[in-house]
C-alpha cells in the first residue's frame, strides 16, 4: 500500500506517462492481467479529493473519430454570455474546400450578427444545423475533412478527462472521473445562488434577472425546452406568474436541533399550458398583389415630408350649413369633398405637383387633367380610386362620387378598374380611423400625396391672445424629391391651408 503522498505522486505520474501510451505494451500488458498496476488506498485517494474505492489503476478515455481524417468545427463562445444563436446563412456547402479564416456560416444572437470563420484547411464534410434554427454553444456547426488522420484533433474532439478503474480487470465496479488541469474551470462564480449560468435564457433576461435579484435557475421558463422569457421574469416581477423555487437552506452544523427537523416540502410549480404552436397561410391574391407591386416600386422613390395643422373651424361652419341642401340631393356631405375640391385649385397654382416623371426621368409629364385619388378602406384592402377632371366638378358632384365609389367598394363586385386607373394626385383620409401625424407612401408615377389626421378639439390662441377651443387636423405630405422641392411644396399646402381655414377664398377661386 501507499503511504506517503510523494509516492502517490510519482505512482500516479508512473501511471499518467502510460495512459498516454495508447495501444502500447504496458496497457496491453495491464488489460491481459501480465502486469500488476500500482495500488492506492482508500486513505491515500481521500487525502487527495478521490472518491474511495479498492484498487485502482489509470486507462486513457480519450476518444477517436470513426473517420480519422474527419474532425468537428464547434461553435465557440462568441462572448457576452451568449449561449445560442440563430442560424442565418451558410456560405459552404458539403464537399466544398476552404481554408482558415474562410467564412462558414452567419449566426445572429440577440446583440449582434457575427460571421464564422473556418480555423482549418480542408474539406466540408456535412453540415449541421438548419437555416433560421437556434444553435448551441459547443455544437458542431460542420464535419472537415483535414490532413493530418488519428493526429488532427478538434476542439473538444478528444476527452479532457482521465478516469480510474478497479486494477483488476474483471473487478470494475467502479470508475472515478478525474478532470485535467487544463481544462478545470477557473471562471468567477455567479452572483446567484444557483446555476442560473446553465439556464437556457438570453443576455437581455439574465440583465433583468440581475437587476431585481432574481435566480433565473428558480424560474420556471414558458418557452421552447424550459427556456425563461421576457414575460416570465415581467410575470414574476408583476406577481402574475412565473414560479421560483427557493434554494435550499443551508445546513446549520452548529446547531444540535438542525438534524431533528423535518425537511420542508419543496411546493411544485403550477400547471404550464401548452404553447400555442402552428401557423396559417394563405394566398396572396387580388388586391394584396397588386398593392405587394405597386409598393415595391413606390419605395424606389426618394421621398421626402412635410407637415402642417389645420384650423378646421370655419371649415366646419361651412359644412353646416351646406349639409341641408346636399340632403336633398341625396347626398351625406363630409368634409373630404370640399377638401378635395380645394386641392383641385391649389393644383392650378402649382401645376408640378399634378405632374409625373417620364419612365427614364428625362422628361417631366404635366396632366392637364385632375384625377384626384382617395385611398378607401375596403373588405378587400385598401383601394385607391380616383374622381376623374374634379377642377371641372362642383363640391356637390365631388360628394356624388365619393359616395358612388364608397358604395362600390363595399359590395362583391368591387370598385370598378377604370376608377383605379389614372390618379395624378393621392388624398388619404386616414384619420377618419384614427392617427393625426403619417408618413404616406407616394404611388407611382405621382410626385405628391397628402395624408390627414383625425380632427381633435385642442387649445389654441385666437387673434386677441386668449385660448379657445380650435378643431385641428394635421395634414402630412410627401413629395418626390427629383420632381418636388421643399419650397414648392410649403407654398402648394400653405394655398390649401387658407382655402380652409377662410372658405370665402374656396368660393372666390371656384369657376
Amino acid at each position: 500500500m501507499i503511504r506517503s503522498s510523494s509516492t502517490l505522486s510519482r505512482s500516479l505520474t508512473r501511471v499518467r506517462a502510460s495512459s498516454m501510451r495508447v495501444g502500447g505494451s504496458y496497457v496491453k500488458s495491464i488489460i491481459n492481467g501480465a502486469v500488476k498496476p500500482s495500488v492506492f488506498s482508500t486513505k491515500s485517494l481521500n487525502k487527495y479529493g478521490l472518491s474511495s474505492s479498492s484498487n485502482f489503476y489509470k486507462t486513457s478515455t480519450r476518444a477517436f473519430s470513426s473517420s480519422p481524417n474527419t474532425i468537428p468545427f464547434l461553435l465557440a463562445d462568441i462572448g457576452e454570455g451568449i449561449a445560442e444563436v440563430e442560424l442565418l446563412q451558410w456560405f459552404v456547402e458539403p464537399g466544398d474546400d476552404v481554408k482558415q479564416f474562410d467564412r462558414i456560416c452567419e449566426v445572429q444572437s440577440d446583440k449582434a450578427t457575427v460571421e464564422i470563420t473556418c480555423r482549418y484547411d480542408g474539406k466540408v464534410a456535412s453540415l449541421h444545423g438548419e437555416v433560421g434554427g437556434m444553435m448551441n454553444v459547443g455544437e458542431p456547426l460542420i464535419h472537415i475533412e483535414v490532413e493530418g488522420g488519428e493526429d488532427s484533433k478538434s476542439d473538444g474532439a478528444s476527452s479532457s478527462s482521465e478516469t480510474i478503474a478497479s486494477s483488476t480487470p474483471g473487478e470494475m465496479k467502479e470508475q472515478l472521473t478525474i478532470p485535467s488541469a487544463s481544462t478545470t474551470s477557473h471562471a468567477p462564480r455567479s452572483f446567484e445562488s444557483h446555476d442560473s449560468g446553465k439556464v437556457k435564457t438570453t443576455p437581455v433576461v439574465r440583465k433583468l434577472a440581475r437587476e431585481h435579484g432574481i435566480d433565473l435557475a428558480g424560474v420556471v421558463g414558458s418557452g421552447p425546452k424550459g427556456r425563461v422569457l421576457k414575460e416570465d421574469v415581467l410575470n414574476l416581477l408583476g406577481g402574475g406568474g412565473g414560479w421560483v423555487q427557493p434554494p435550499p437552506p443551508a445546513a446549520d452544523s452548529s446547531s444540535p436541533t438542525s438534524a431533528s427537523k423535518p425537511p420542508t416540502p419543496t411546493p411544485t410549480a403550477p400547471p404550464l399550458l401548452p404553447p400555442i404552436t402552428g401557423e396559417r397561410r394563405e394566398p396572396v391574391r387580388g388586391m394584396s398583389r397588386l398593392m405587394i407591386k405597386s409598393m415595391n416600386e413606390s419605395l424606389k422613390i426618394p421621398h421626402f415630408g412635410y407637415s402642417d395643422e389645420i384650423s378646421m373651424n370655419a371649415l366646419h361652419t361651412l359644412r353646416n350649413s351646406l349639409k341641408p341642401f346636399a340632403e336633398s340631393q341625396g347626398i351625406k356631405l363630409s368634409y373630404m369633398p370640399i377638401m378635395i375640391k380645394a386641392a383641385s385649385i391649389a393644383l392650378m397654382e402649382y401645376p408640378i405637383i399634378n405632374s409625373s416623371l417620364s419612365e427614364d426621368e428625362k422628361e417631366i409629364v404635366y396632366h392637364n387633367a385632375h384625377n384626384i385619388g382617395v385611398a378607401m378602406d375596403t373588405p378587400r384592402g385598401l383601394v385607391v380610386p380616383n374622381i376623374k377632371s374634379v377642377q371641372t366638378l362642383s363640391v356637390i358632384d365631388i360628394a356624388r362620387e365619393l359616395q358612388r365609389l364608397q358604395l362600390d367598394g363595399q359590395t362583391g363586385s368591387g370598385i370598378k378598374e377604370a376608377d383605379l386607373k389614372g390618379s395624378t394626385f393621392t388624398l388619404s383620409n386616414i384619420g377618419a380611423i384614427g392617427g393625426t401625424y403619417m408618413s404616406p407612401v407616394i404611388s407611382k408615377p405621382q410626385v405628391a400625396i397628402g395624408a390627414l389626421g383625425k380632427i381633435q378639439t385642442l387649445p389654441r390662441f385666437d387673434s386677441n391672445g386668449e385660448v379657445v377651443a380650435a378643431k385641428i387636423m394635421e395634414v402630412s405630405w410627401a413629395g418626390d424629391h427629383r420632381t418636388v422641392d421643399g419650397a414648392t411644396m410649403a407654398r402648394f399646402s400653405n394655398l390649401w391651408k387658407d382655402m380652409l381655414e377662410n372658405p370665402s377664398l374656396l368660393m372666390a377661386n371656384m369657376k
